[in-house]
This record gives C-alpha cells, sequence and structure tokens, in this order.
C-alpha cells in the first residue's frame, strides 16, 4: 500500500556526501531546518550512466537561481561518496559531472531511497524522485518518475516558486503572475 507524503513531515536523513568543494561532508534535512532552508531533494538511479548528467550538470548550472530562493539542492543514489568523487572529477565531454556546486549524497544501505518509496528493491537503485521540502520539514511536493525521463529544472523551479507563494497558484501559473 502507498502511503501518502505530501504535506506531512518529510522523512529525516542525514547521510555521507561529496560536498560542492569535492571534499567529503555531511548532509541532512535538520541542518537545512536549522537553516531556514527550502530543501530540494532529488533521487536519481545510478552515477556514470547516461541521462543522469545531464540533469544533475542542469541543476548545478542553475544553482544560483535556487539559493535566491534560499534553498539547498541534494542529489543522491544508492551509489558511495568515492563513486560520486571519481564521476565528479570526469569531464562532462566525457559524460562526467566536472564540477557541481551541490552536495551528491551517498544512501548505500538505501533506507533514504526505501523512506522516500522510491527505491526498486529487486535492482537496488532508485527511481528518478524529486522532492521539494519546506524549512519546517513538511514535504510539499513530489514526483517520481521512470528512469529514462530526465527532470525539467524550470519545472522544479517554478513549482518551488508556487509553494514559496504560500497562495493558490492556478494551472500554467509562472512567477510574477497574481495567485487566487
Amino acid at each position: 500500500m502507498i502511503n501518502r507524503m505530501v504535506g506531512k513531515q518529510a522523512p529525516d536523513f542525514a547521510l555521507d556526501a561529496v560536498l560542492a568543494d569535492k571534499s567529503f561532508g555531511k548532509v541532512s534535512l535538520q541542518e537545512n531546518m536549522k537553516n531556514d532552508k527550502w530543501t530540494v531533494l532529488f533521487f536519481y538511479p545510478m552515477d556514470f550512466t547516461f541521462v543522469c548528467p545531464t540533469e544533475i550538470t542542469a541543476m548545478s548550472d542553475r544553482y544560483d537561481e535556487f539559493e535566491d530562493l534560499d534553498t539547498e539542492i541534494i542529489g543522491l543514489s544508492t551509489d558511495t561518496i568515492h563513486t560520486h568523487l571519481a564521476w565528479i572529477n570526469t569531464d562532462r565531454k566525457d559524460n562526467g559531472l566536472e564540477q557541481l556546486k551541490y552536495p551528491l549524497a551517498a544512501d548505500t544501505n538505501h533506507q533514504v531511497s526505501r523512506d522516500y518509496g522510491v527505491l526498486i528493491e529487486e535492482e537496488g537503485i532508485a527511481l528518478r524522485g524529486l522532492f521539494i521540502i519546506n524549512p519546517e520539514g513538511e514535504l510539499q511536493y513530489q514526483t517520481v518518475f521512470h528512469n529514462n525521463i530526465g527532470r525539467d529544472v524550470d519545472e522544479t523551479l517554478r513549482v518551488l516558486q508556487a509553494l514559496q507563494t504560500g497562495g493558490l497558484c492556478p494551472a500554467n501559473w509562472r512567477p510574477g503572475q497574481k495567485t487566487l
């Protein structure tokens, strides 16, 4: 049975990660909440694949826009921090990430992927899931889809801005437009 997550407290997490400066560190939902930050948490299936670097680098290329919205981005897969670092150290022209402006976390025991309902148990990898969590830790938005399709950064930013209005946003709402 699938349980509703939106509108409830997001599952807590604290994970090892490769930080933007390529050092090893920790990321956690509690830290983002303590700093009064929104969190965009996105899961991807595996390092060194083909669709994943297109969306991971697209999010990094637009990081300043998320930062302007008081939002921290955390990408994660079930790969290790060592695999993440090797991929980050690979040039984009070689299907690598080259440099990221946000951390990649390692869910090696699969618990966070399981908690967020994106784990493909029989494969030990995550579906593409994206979750937006407000500074109070409430899950405000989720989308989960097939691993063959990359995310749309414009849509992620649009939804984040809509949530931050605190108002009712009609279909096709865009930043700057009136809410209901």
